[in-house]
Parts: C-alpha cells; structure tokens; sequence
C-alpha cells in the first residue's frame, strides 16, 4: 500500500494526466464493449406528446428504433447504387455490412462503432477506393450515423474519445496508406465533429436540467424538514411551558400542604412527601425527554391558545399554590397580535413558574405596560422565604423565554437584585398596522 501510494506521488503530472486520460479512453471504449445493451422504447409520459391517445403513445414508443432502422435502410441504399453487378457476392458484403453496423447499434452500441471503424479499409477495398480513401460513400454514411447514435446511447466523454480515435484511423489511413490525396477523412471528421458536439451539447443541457430539478426537489424536501423541525420546536416549547407550570404547581403544593395543618397525621404528610416526589421526578423525565414531540406522528392540538386577557386565571391558580402575586396594568389596553398575546402570556407563566420552583414562598409583581410603540412586561419577585426547599430546573425556562422574545423582534433582561430576589422585563416592539383591530 505504501509503495503504491509512492508510485503515484513520484509521477510526474504529466504521466499521472496521460494515465488517466488511458484509462477513461479505456473504460468508455472497451470496458463492456460487446455488453448488450437493447435501445428502450421513448419515454412518452412527458411533453406534450403525453396528451396522446395511449394507443397512439404506445406505438410511437418504438420511432427511434425505425429512425435507425430507416437510416440502416438508407446506408444499404447508397452502397447498392454504387455496385455495378447487385448479385455479386462481395457486393453484398460491401451494401450490408455497413447497414449492419448502423442496426447493430440498438443492441450493441459500443460494439457497433468498432466493427463500423473496423469494416471501413475493407469497404473501401471492396469499392475500388478511387477517391473516396479512406471511407467509401455507403461506409461514411454508416459512420457518421453509428457515432450520432452511439453518442446518443452513451455519455459526452465517450463521444469524444470516438471522434478522437476515428481521426486517428483517418490520419493513418491517408498518410501511410492512401495513395490518391487526402481522400474523404477531413469531411467525415468535420461533419461527425457538428454532430457529436450538438448531441454532446444537449447532453451535458439535459444532464443539468436533471440536476437541477433534482437539487430544488432536495432544497423543498430540506425546506420542509426545517418548517416542521421550526413546528415542533414551537410545540416543543409550549409543551415545556404549560406542563413545567403545572407540575411546579402541584410539587410547591404538596410541599406546603402540611404547613397548612395542625399537627397532620404522619400518613398525610407521607402521602404528600410522595406527591412532590413524582411531580418533581415527572418534571426532570419531561425535560429529559422533551424531544419526543420531535416525533413524526405528533400532532399539535386545536385547543385556543391563551392571551394576556387569560392572566387574571394564571395569576389565581399561582395564588392557591401559596405564592404572593400582584398584577398591574398601565397604559390602554388593547388587542395585540395573537403571536404577541400568547408568548406575553408564555413569558409570564414560565417567569412564575420560576418563582415557584426556585424561590417559593416569595412575593412577585407582575407588571404589564401597553406602550405606543409596543407591550413591556416586569416579573419581579423577593428572596425565598418559608420552610419549602427550591426545585432545581434545567434551564429551559428563561432559554425559552429569550427565544419567544428574539423571534418578535424584542428585548429582554433576565438578572438577580440586589434584596436576592429576580427580575425578567421584556419589551416586544408592536407597530400600529400590525395591531388588532377592535370589533
């Protein structure tokens, strides 16, 4: 393997192209070259032949097969008016070989251009090869036709390498062999050179169509991947929102339940010990595996979504988990955006959801500001306070929360005071036009 890898690197990059060169000249030209390869029927489903009578589409499907067969047809014509005496045996040879090699081109494309550069000298004998060295009429014809349909049937490099080794036939057949001037081999190269380089243009034309459609259709496939990863990160959020909220609530609850009673029976506060056990191990499993809604068959509910005129039952539902909450409102109230009512109400539930699990027992203050230029929010609260320990979190709250707010466009804070307490403020810009019209 070394030793290899060291041959190449101490090649010269002339010899390292030369090789490479031989080696496409011999994978397109003798790699498979007796390989049987049948013509297929023409694909019909597209264009405007589509709208065809399927009866009709079924019959055309062969017309490249009888453009071939016609030009074989016409190859074996064209010798035929050259011969003098039709019935004479080499006669025969000279007319149909060269149709042969045209035919022979529907099942074995590559075989074909061989026996058709092969044939020629003998051809050209069996003429008399007066002035038409190195290719008698009916064989230049039968040329021309197999490396139009052989370049047809194969890729651009492949008609290239042909014309190449046809010109080199050509120049040696004329140099060292033809006797009567440069004969006919200049005209075979030019008109086969148009040729191949029209169908080698609408190849390399048609190759790029297909890779184009292929990459758009690849670029929407990626496109909706990215929209419903953009969805279920969305849902993704919302779920960690409502659930993380309630869960708080029921683990705080429990915990302060029996602080509520005098003197509770040691099987109550057991039964609540176990309650805030499994919300607060329900709520570690829900963010470990908040990627589940990530899955394919998840649907998001129809249920309304929550607006700021919902906070009035949030802030009551915190209340009774034993949190002291007030709410006040400043500027003219209005309707908003439906996006910027529900992450406003998002904001406020997780920043709650906060206090619960990470200073219970404390104060906050909700404050929301109706602005000219768009909503404010404060969600500030003191240091814990009372006997119930913080629940740890992972961190997705305020993370979630700095999303909802950079997707609007807004600005947020989210630092510790200086009494030990936390403060969130948010500002969501919400231009006139983009505001809800009253009824």
């Amino acid at each position: 393997m070394t030793s290899t890898r060291t041959t190449e690197t101490s090649r010269s990059p002339e010899l390292r192209l030369t090789l490479k060169a031989l080696g496409g000249l011999r994978a397109d030209l003798f790699t498979d070259a007796f390989a049987y390869r049948p013509l297929q029927r023409l694909d019909l489903s597209r264009g405007l032949l589509r709208f065809l009578p399927e009866r009709i589409r079924d019959e055309l499907g062969v017309l490249p097969h009888l453009v071939v067969g016609f030009a074989a047809m016409i190859v074996f014509f064209l010798g035929l008016a050259e011969a003098d005496s039709p019935l004479n045996p080499a006669v025969l040879v000279y007319t149909a070989v060269p149709a042969a090699t045209v035919v022979l081109t529907l099942i074995r494309p590559m075989l074909a251009f061989w026996a058709s550069l092969v044939s020629t000298p003998f051809i050209a004998f069996l003429g008399g090869h007066g002035g038409e060295w190195p290719w008698a009429p009916n064989s230049f014809a039968a040329h021309l036709v197999v490396l139009v349909v052989v370049a047809l049937r194969t890729r651009p490099r492949t008609a290239g390498w042909m014309w190449l080794v046809t010109a080199g036939y050509g120049l040696f057949a004329t140099v060292l062999i033809g006797a009567n001037g440069p004969g006919d081999a200049v005209a075979l190269l030019f008109v086969a050179g148009i040729g191949l380089l029209l169908v080698t243009t609408s190849q390399v034309r048609r190759q790029a169509r297909r890779e184009v459609t292929a990459q758009q259709s690849v670029t929407a496939v990626e496109r909706s991947k990215r929209t419903l990863l953009e969805e279920r990160t969305t849902i993704a959020r919302e779920l960690h929102d409502v659930v993380a909220h309630h869960m708080s609530v029921v683990a705080i609850q429990a915990e302060a339940a029996p602080y509520r009673v005098e003197n509770p029976p040691p099987e109550l506060e057991q039964a609540f010990v176990t309650i805030r056990e499994n919300a607060v191990a329900a709520l570690t499993e829900l963010r470990r595996i908040l990627g589940v809604v990530r899955a394919e068959d998840y649907e998001a509910p129809d249920a309304p979504q929550p607006t700021l005129a919902d906070l009035d039952a949030l802030v009551g539902n915190v209340r009774e988990a034993g949190l002291v909450v007030e709410k006040a409102v400043t500027g003219a109230v209005r309707e908003l955006p439906q996006g910027v009512e529900l992450s406003a109400y998002r904001i406020v539930q997780e920043a709650l959801s906060n206090v619960l699990r990470h200073a219970p027992g404390a104060a906050a203050r909700v404050e929301i500001g109706y602005v000219l230029g768009g909503l404010g929010l404060r969600i500030a609260n003191g240091p814990a306070r009372g006997l119930i320990k913080p629940s740890p979190g992972a961190g997705h709250g305020i993370t979630g929360m700095r999303e909802r707010v950079t997707m609007l466009g807004g600005e947020m804070t989210a630092e510790a005071t200086a009494d030990g307490g936390y403060e969130v403020t948010v500002f969501v810009p919400v231009s006139r036009d983009r505001e809800e019209p009253q009824p």
